[in-house]
C-alpha cells in the first residue's frame, strides 16, 4: 500500500471576496508540484460563493466536471441549452468534450453557497458534450458507501468517461466498514467532509485528505459522525 495525506490546512487558498475557495491540487494561482493531481482526478475545489455572485460564462474542452452542492442553490446556465439550479443533495455531471461554456451562479441574494467542483481527465477526447444531474436520497447515504457516479457503460446513474467511481457515506458514532477497489490499478481518494476517522495509520479530520493506492481493500474507523466522499479513480489514464 502507497499513501499520500493531506491535511486540510495544507490545500492552496484563494479569497477573492465573493469567493473562497481551497485547492486540493495546483489550480489557477496555486501551484504546488508535489499537489497536481491524484491519478486521473485534477481538480477538487471546496468553494463558497457570496450571495447573488458566481462564475461568469467561462470555456472547458475534454474534460470530465463533476459539481456537489454542500449548502444553498447554485444556478448553472451552459452554452448546451441548460438552465438548471443543483441543490443540497444533487449531483451534477457535464461531459465539456469538444468544447462548452458555463456560468454558475449562488441563486440566493440571503446566503452563501457551498459547493465541490472536481475534475477528472477523461479516457475519451473530443466527445460531444453532454450534462445530466441527479437528487441524492438521504437515506441511501447511511452506514454504507452509496454509489453516486460510475464509468461509462458500467453504472445505470450519473456516469463519465473514465473508468472512476464515486461514492458517498454517511456514519454515525463509532463504527467501522471496508471498501473493496472495484478496478484493477485504480486508487482511491478518500476525502472526510465531516467528522474523524482513522485508516491506513492516520487520522483524519474535518476536510483531510487520504490518497491510497497499490491496494485492494480499505479499512475504516469512524470515531464520531462523519461524512466521506470517496473517489476511485485510475493512477494513470
Amino acid at each position: 500500500m502507497k499513501k499520500m495525506l493531506q491535511r486540510s490546512g495544507d490545500r492552496g487558498h484563494a479569497n477573492h471576496g465573493w469567493l473562497e475557495s481551497y485547492h486540493s491540487f495546483s489550480f489557477a494561482n496555486y501551484y504546488n508540484p508535489e499537489r497536481m493531481q491524484f491519478g486521473t482526478l485534477r481538480v477538487l475545489n471546496d468553494d463558497r460563493v457570496a450571495p447573488g455572485m458566481g462564475f461568469g460564462t467561462h470555456p472547458h474542452r475534454n474534460m470530465e466536471i463533476i459539481s456537489i452542492p454542500l449548502q444553498g442553490d447554485l444556478e448553472h446556465k451552459d452554452s448546451m441549452g441548460n438552465t438548471t439550479v443543483i441543490r443540497e443533495g444533487d449531483v451534477q455531471v457535464m461531459s465539456a468534450g469538444t468544447g462548452v461554456s458555463h456560468s454558475e451562479y449562488n441563486k440566493n441574494k440571503d446566503r452563501e453557497v457551498a459547493f465541490l467542483q472536481i475534475w477528472i481527465v477523461p479516457n475519451k477526447v473530443n466527445v460531444t458534450p453532454r450534462y445530466d444531474q441527479v437528487s441524492l436520497n438521504p437515506e441511501d447515504l447511511k452506514k454504507t458507501w452509496h454509489t453516486i457516479l460510475g464509468p461509462e457503460g458500467k453504472h445505470k446513474g450519473l456516469w463519465v468517461y473514465q473508468d472512476t467511481w464515486f461514492h458517498m457515506g454517511d456514519f454515525q458514532g463509532t463504527t467501522s466498514t471496508t471498501y473493496k477497489i472495484r478496478e484493477p490499478g485504480n486508487g482511491v481518494y478518500v476525502f472526510l467532509l465531516e467528522g474523524r476517522l482513522r485508516m491506513a495509520d492516520e487520522t483524519l479530520n474535518r476536510r483531510d485528505a487520504l490518497g491510497i493506492w497499490d491496494a485492494e481493500t480499505l479499512e475504516f474507523a469512524f470515531e464520531e459522525d462523519s461524512r466521506v466522499l470517496l473517489i476511485e479513480v485510475p493512477m494513470s489514464n
